[in-house]
Parts: C-alpha cells; structure tokens; sequence
C-alpha cells in the first residue's frame, strides 16, 4: 500500500515509491537537497524527532547548522517541524557539530543539520537524544515515523524557541580545558576548508597561546579552495605546502563539520589517525593503567598492540561515529577513535568527537613533552599501508557485495577472521578489511602489512576473494 491515513491537520502519507529511503544511513540522515532532501521533509522529520524525543521523556532540543548554503532552510524546517510536535527548540545557529554536541549533553536533544564533508549540494542530519546518537535501528525508526505520519499525540503543539550561544560557551570551555607549558610556544597551521570550524577554531588556538597560520577558515558552503575531507591526501596538499613553508610544528585539517581531524607532521607526512591515537592513548593509559580504549576495524594492528603494551585493553568495535560514541557511553572508556578522524576524548571531555578539541589536546601533548614534536611523530610506529580506497558501486550494492564476499570468504591460512563490520582478516604480517561505507554508496577497502611484497600478497587475496563474490568489478588497487 502506498499511501495511509493521516491525523488530523496533517497532510496524507508520502507515496512509498517518491520516497527517498537511501538518505536514511546506518548513522545519520544525508542526501542531495531538493531531490533527497526537502523542506517539507525536513519538516516530517522534525515532527518524527520530536515525537521519538518526548516518547523518551525529553521535551527540549538543541539544533545547530554547519556552513553549507542550504543550512538555514533546512534547519528552520526541522526547528518548526521539532516545535510542532511540543518540544521546545533551542536555535544555536551556525557552529560546529561538536559545540552542538557540547550543548545537548546527555540530558537534551540535539539534531545537527549537515551533511560534513559530502559535495555541496548535499545535507542531512546527526541526532543525538539524551545521550545516545541516533543510529541503525533508530535511525529507522525516524523513517518509520515520518513514512507513517507517527508524530505522536502532542503533534500540533507550540513548542517554545530561544536562542543560545552555543559557539561562545564551547570555545570558553575548551580554552579553559587545554592547559598548555607556557615555556614551549607550538607553531601550527590550521585549515578549515571553508567549512564550519572556520568560525571557532583559529580563536581557539590564538587563545591557547600558539603561533597560528589560518588556512581557508573563510565559511564558505561552496567550498572553493578543497573539499573538507582530511582522510583524502589531495585535500591535505595545501596544508603539507603551508606547514613546510612556514616551518610550523605540525599542521591540523577539519572537515566540513569540525567533528574530524587530520595532521600533517613538520614535514609534511600525513600523521593518519590511528597513528595519532597511539600518542593520545599511551598518555591517557599513563595516568589510567588498564582503562578500555575503543577504535574501529580500519586502524593499524600497532593501536591494540600500543595500547596492551601500555597496560590497556584494546576493544575493536564497528566504523561509524554514533556506534563508537554509544560504546562508550555504554563502557565509559576514557578514549577511542576511528581511522576516519573522529577522535573521542571520555576523560576531560564530553565523550563526543571532536576535530578541534582533539588538535587543541595534541597541542597540550606536544608542550608537555621535551622532545621536540618532530621527534615525537618520527618516534611513531609505522607501516606499509594504504589510506582507505573506496570503490563506489550503486546505492545498496556495497552492502550486497559485502553480504556476498562473507558467505564466499572461508578460513585462511594464518589469517584472524573478524566479522564486525565488513570482513577484516589479520595475519602474522598485515590485514586486509573490505566493508560497505555508510556515508556513501562504497565499497571500503583498507590494507597493511611490514613490507611491500607482504602487502600486495594480502590484497591478492582479496582481489580474489572480491572478484569471486562478483566476477565483473573493476578493483582500484
């Protein structure tokens, strides 16, 4: 059946066929505004989030946009949408995901509208509900409320609208978190992209005393300089260039959303992510012997082994913002992090990720420690590895393609099988993961080994494994 009853003042059911059911994502909402994303469906789902809030017994939201175009529409839309189901709405305009974050906490909702470091055209949504972020099931759930007009009783109500600032209080708590050695003054660059963090992040950093080179911190959601992804070496060639030229310590990219970091050491070697993490954890585990920390599938086999070196215990977990951060909330480790730039820090901080925080926290680390920062990144372990190659299929195939290359894949020789997300198989001498992306209609592929030869003998092995479950793909690597 297409079409279904509706409430009173209410407009009837969406036809099920128009329905854009692929902007509904394992751990947020995205998609192309106008042919996705409407209004009218910002709207729905503002209804739905206000609904589902006070089902849990929460009547407030936070909402806050990042620097795309399409920004103050759709988040006037969900706001209204939000308020008509009787929850009040607290406006704090445009700002970086994690300040949303910072302002919800774990007893309001928030509902940032973004769509972090997707081409311009697009939004969507991260939502999080008295502590939890929003993700698979629930995620569904939205959907199903909005398929069905399931707005709740109160639908039709008059929630409340205040404005708060959101930017201001994040900034003044982060300033008075970090807590820097006044005697070694760090050099940075920061790039922004153009993207939201633009708006907060070189304050911050002139505040905590450092010396810092502004890189595209313009807000601009045509973002004409680079695309805000720091997980795609050609979106950090800028920042590379800047650091050499201005002989900084180190250099920091945030995406579109401010929620992700990347680094880029003196000179100019992309720290990645999981790498950062093992200078991170080491220090926390310092002061925390045998705390938890959580990373997903796609980081280097050196995190665990750093982490049980140090008298942790390393718990490997699912890629995707939302799965981590309810991990942690569940666990109440001190620290986790994803390959992607997520970082999360649970001891001083929120629990939640966060790009410029995270920078803000290797500044501290750098400064307190007497080696110089060059000496700190080359003193890191390293790896043949590859960053994460994507192989961009049709909508829903990446997911088949996945469900296929398990059922196909039996146990190898010398290999740890792990089925957590995707298939990752760990042998004495590397891994080799392939997952489904959740951002994007992808195949995600990601490899490590100690040598050259070692590395391509693993992704031989998933060259054949992948071309069994599909005879026809055209593999990237």
């Amino acid at each position: 059946m297409e079409t279904g009853g509706a409430r009173a003042g209410q407009s009837p059911t969406r036809p099920v066929k128009n329905f854009p059911h692929q902007i509904f994502r394992a751990y947020d909402i995205r998609g192309e505004v106008g042919s996705a994303l409407s209004e009218e469906l910002a709207a729905d789902i503002g209804r739905a989030l206000g609904a589902e809030a006070r089902a849990r017994g929460v009547g407030e939201f936070v909402v806050g946009r990042d620097g795309r175009l399409s920004g103050p529409a759709i988040s006037r839309a969900v706001a209204g949408g939000i308020r008509e189901s009787g929850c009040d709405v607290v406006d704090i305009g445009m700002a970086p995901t994690p300040a949303l974050y910072s302002a919800t906490g774990r007893q309001r909702a928030g509902v940032q509208v973004t769509a972090s470091h997707n081409p311009p055209p697009d939004n969507g949504m991260k939502i999080m509900i008295a502590g939890e972020t929003l993700s698979g099931d629930a995620i569904q759930e939205i959907k199903r409320r909005v398929l069905e007009k399931d707005f709740g009783e109160n639908s039709g109500g008059a929630g409340k609208l205040r404005r708060e600032d959101a930017l201001g209080a994040y900034q003044k708590k982060m300033t008075g978190d970090i807590r820097l050695n006044p005697e070694k003054k760090l050099k940075l660059v920061i790039d922004c992209g153009n993207g939201v963090a633009g708006a907060v992040a070189p304050k911050v950093f002139r505040e905590l005393g450092c010396e810092t080179v502004e890189l595209f911190c313009e807000v601009d959601g045509n973002f004409p300089n680079h695309h805000p992804d720091p997980t795609r070496p050609e979106n950090l060639a800028d920042l590379i260039a800047a650091v050499k030229k201005h002989g900084a310590d180190f250099g920091a990219a945030f995406d579109g959303d401010g929620d992700r970091l990347g680094v880029v050491a003196h000179d100019g070697e992309i720290i990645w992510p999981d790498r950062l993490m093992l200078l991170f954890a080491e220090r926390i585990l310092a002061e925390r012997r045998g705390a938890e920390i959580i990373f997903d599938v796609k980081c280097s086999r050196a995190l665990p082994r750093a982490i049980e070196m140090h008298g942790g215990v390393a718990t490997m977990c699912k890629t995707g913002h939302s799965f981590i951060k309810n991990k942690l909330l569940e666990t109440g480790a001190p620290f986790a992090g994803e390959m992607s730039g997520h970082i999360f820090f649970n001891d001083r901080w929120g629990g939640f990720d966060d790009g410029i925080y995270a920078a803000a926290r290797l500044c501290e680390l750098l400064a307190a420690d007497p080696r110089a920062p060059a000496e700190i990144f080359a003193a890191l372990p390293d790896s043949v590895n590859t960053p994460e190659i994507l192989l961009p299929m049709q909508e829903g195939e990446n997911h088949k393609l996945v469900a296929d290359l398990l059922a196909a894949a039996g146990e190898e020789d010398g290999a740890v099988i792990s089925r957590i997300d995707g298939l990752r198989m760990d042998f004495p001498h590397g891994f080799g993961l392939a997952r489904a992306s959740n951002t994007t209609p992808a195949l995600s592929l990601r490899f490590e080994a100690d040598t050259r030869a070692q590395l391509e003998e693993i992704q031989a092995r998933f060259r054949k494994l992948l071309l069994r479950a599909r005879a026809d793909l055209e593999l990237p690597f």
